[in-house]
């Protein structure tokens, strides 16, 4: 859920804007294809990018990581 004056953060933004080249190879596939699959399971299951990495890039990018008060 949104919250107003803030956007949230979209589905692999930090894969293109790093330019990863797996992500790069991906975008030239059909989504849902045999070949997208193929490399999408790269990403899902061995992505060379650390949480370091991404949790950086969030930081920099001025995201903000949220979640509901119990």
């Amino acid at each position: 859920m949104p919250i107003a004056g803030y956007v949230e953060y979209g589905r692999r933004e930090y894969c293109k804007d790093i330019k990863c080249p797996i992500q790069l190879k991906l975008d030239k596939q059909k989504e849902g294809s045999e070949e997208y699959e193929k490399i999408h399971r790269i990403c899902k299951d061995g992505c060379v990018h650390t949480t370091y990495e991404f949790h950086r890039w969030l930081m920099d990018k001025g995201y903000l990581i949220l979640r509901p008060d119990k």
